[in-house]
């Protein structure tokens, strides 16, 4: 088995991995991701015990548990390059020898659950509501420089979704992945299901004019308006579709949940989104406590 080098996978002094600053042992295999550093204490203060803490950089871990259910709660700050970053060390954590720098011949699949914020894209989705999503969608290309393919219905989605937003290749070439079925099907009442898009960045990306013109100055309404089958877009953000392209070419299983502190069509911002979150943090870890 060919041995990982040094500047591929950096361990530190006290063998954790680089950024997250984990060993193996600290990381459970159910794992809620924040974006926020401070969240991480918002959601272990639901924890009957908690082992482990650890921060370095933006990124927090609290490990503990709930009555028996072993949990990890990671920081991943905001968008998808940390999510690169946040995927790939939790994936080391589980799927890498340390000591001999190999693959390990058993792949283990992390439950990874992300609670977040988000901007809702359809007037029937009101701030302060919840949204799984089915799939992410990424207009920020990180899954581009890895190696993935699309299925057949896929490919026609993004075709339809090029053409309909008339989102031009030297903004983006579009990807698509699908959350984990097997824990959506838990997030189903009290629930708005729809596809996320995952943007580069906050203004611009997501149709923000401060002092800047842009480029595609209809891609709000275009996305409101896409439609393809039974799917639409029902809300974005900088998180989901990197986290549900690596975790699903890593073999994790991925789910993101985000409350909606924003409704971009009714130009509506939430007047509590702090207790919106804290109400999703409760709802979720009571759901994923029975997973």
């Amino acid at each position: 088995m060919q041995q990982i080098q040094d500047s591929e996978l950096i361990i530190n002094s006290r063998g954790a991995i680089y950024h997250l600053d984990a060993r193996p042992e600290e990381i459970a295999d159910t794992i809620i991701t924040v974006g926020d550093p401070d969240r991480v204490d918002i959601v272990s203060k639901h924890f009957d015990k908690v082992e482990f803490r650890c921060k370095h950089r933006e990124f927090v871990t609290h490990t503990g548990y709930i009555g028996n259910k072993r949990l990890s709660v990671v920081s991943t700050g905001i968008g998808p390059d940390n999510i690169d970053i946040v995927l790939n060390e939790l994936d080391a954590l589980v799927n890498i020898d340390f000591s001999t720098r190999t693959i390990k011949p058993e792949h283990t699949a992390l439950n990874i659950i992300r609670i977040g914020t988000s901007g809702a894209l359809q007037a029937d989705i009101p701030v302060d509501s919840f949204v799984v999503s089915t799939h992410g969608l990424g207009i920020d290309n990180l899954l581009n420089f890895y190696r993935h393919e699309e299925n057949d219905e896929e490919k026609q989605l993004l075709q339809s979704f090029v053409t309909q937003t008339q989102l031009h290749n030297r903004i983006s070439q579009p990807y698509i992945s699908g959350g984990s079925a097997s824990i959506i099907k838990h997030f189903v009442e009290g629930f708005h299901h729809g596809i996320t898009v995952t943007c580069p960045g906050f203004y611009g990306p997501q149709g923000r004019v401060l002092r800047l013109g842009l480029s595609n100055p209809n891609l709000i309404d275009r996305l409101t308006q896409f439609t393809f089958g039974p799917h639409r877009i029902t809300n974005f953000e900088m998180e989901t579709a990197a986290i549900y392209g690596l975790g699903k070419l890593l073999g994790h299983h991925c789910l993101s949940i985000s409350a909606i502190v924003a409704n971009r069509v009714a130009k509506e911002f939430s007047k509590d989104g702090s207790a919106a979150v804290q109400q999703l943090i409760v709802k979720t870890l009571d759901l994923v406590t029975k997973l």
